[in-house]
């Protein structure tokens, strides 16, 4: 019997929430790293030159796998993701984003293509069996949704699979107009487990306690929640007055003021799109009771961004903030062991702890 099995019910109305030590304990925490987050595509932050071949190191999901990564885009204009971990002594071959051709690592001048093939070695005159494959550097499957790109080290699925669904759900979005706005960027962190933050975006159920000013905004009577393979979709229909989408006929939201279309991807990212449009929230594990997360804005209509009230994004995040460090605390009570979910405004939560509870078997 494996002590760190946890099992939720698969029917909602009989099912018990996870234990706290989904949350608490560091063993779970580190099991998480390989059979989680190893295991699917994660977004790859990472921004070439405007054209021509280039290079962009990155890490990816750092934190929790922090993989030395670097993107590369050649004279053909295809671009790779490849280890950014040279094949000698294990020196980061490139350092920064700039305009290339090729990549030397700079302890000893080992030299690859930007399709990570290698090409050269100083002073390696007179080793036997050598080069082989292994002096390349390893590629990674790249893969992309919209203008967002994606790689995996081990996934389970491919992107198409993983998010294919949702892709069709939202069709009708600007996707090919979305830039982004590094200008806009924010980071956060706070002293709680990823998954609360995760569990939080999930339902609708506080918005009226915890969130004043969107509870304005949206009719929280018609907040819905649709649930997909590896994803999950909620939708708030706007009040009168206020900015919202007008989705086309070929939507199944044609004739609705949708105000805004929050998406979620399992395991830890969010993708939030509004009338003017994405924001973009990557959570990273920092530890069992510590959590970052990286807010990217996608602009597709200015004018709508400029009208819009900036400032309440942010003071959403610190209220959900605010509260998921509270129910960290309360995680760690002695008298607290599973909870209940509430049928009508969790299933995105308990989409999602099946998710996460299968992947950890």
């Amino acid at each position: 019997m494996d002590p760190l099995r946890i099992d939720i019910h698969p029917d909602i109305r009989k099912a018990e929430t996870p234990p706290s030590r989904l949350y608490t304990d560091p063993a779970i925490h580190d099991r998480q790293r390989e059979l989680v987050f190893a295991r699917t595509w994660q977004y790859a932050r990472a921004d070439l030159p405007a054209s021509g071949p280039g290079i962009a190191p990155f890490t990816l999901l750092e934190g929790a796998l922090s993989e030395p990564l670097v993107l590369t885009r050649d004279e053909a204009g295809t671009e790779r993701i490849l280890s950014n971990v040279c094949t000698h002594r294990g020196a980061l071959v490139a350092q920064k984003a700039c305009a290339a051709t090729s990549l030397t690592c700079a302890y000893h001048g080992r030299r690859f293509g930007l399709d990570g093939s290698f090409r050269s070695a100083p002073e390696f005159q007179g080793a036997e069996h050598f080069p082989t494959h292994r002096e390349d550097l390893r590629a990674l499957a790249l893969e992309r949704f919209g203008p967002l790109r994606f790689a995996a080290l081990q996934p389970r699925h491919s992107l198409a699979e993983h998010t294919g669904d949702l892709r069709e759900r939202l069709s009708h979005l600007p996707f090919d107009r979305l830039v982004h706005d590094a200008s806009r960027d924010r980071t956060f962190e706070f002293a709680a487990n990823w998954a609360l933050y995760c569990d939080n975006f999930l339902e609708g159920l506080h918005i009226p306690y915890v969130h004043p000013s969107l509870n304005a905004t949206i009719e929280f009577e018609s907040y819905r929640t649709e649930l997909m393979r590896h994803s999950s979709l909620q939708i708030a229909l706007a009040r009168p007055g206020t900015a919202a989408f007008t989705p086309p006929p070929s939507s199944p939201d044609h004739g609705k003021r949708v105000a805004g279309y929050y998406a979620w991807v399992f395991p830890n990212l969010m993708l939030n799109f509004y009338p003017w449009g994405l924001s973009l929230n990557l959570v990273e594990p920092r530890g069992v009771d510590r959590t970052r997360v990286r807010f990217e804005t996608w602009i597709a209509d200015r004018a709508a961004f400029e009208f819009m009230d900036v400032g309440e994004l942010d003071r959403i995040e610190f209220e959900d903030e605010a509260v998921v460090a509270d129910v960290q605390r309360g995680m760690r009570s002695r008298l607290h062991v599973r909870g209940r979910y509430a049928p009508a405004r969790e299933t995105a939560v308990h989409h999602f702890h099946r998710l996460l509870v299968a992947a950890l078997a």
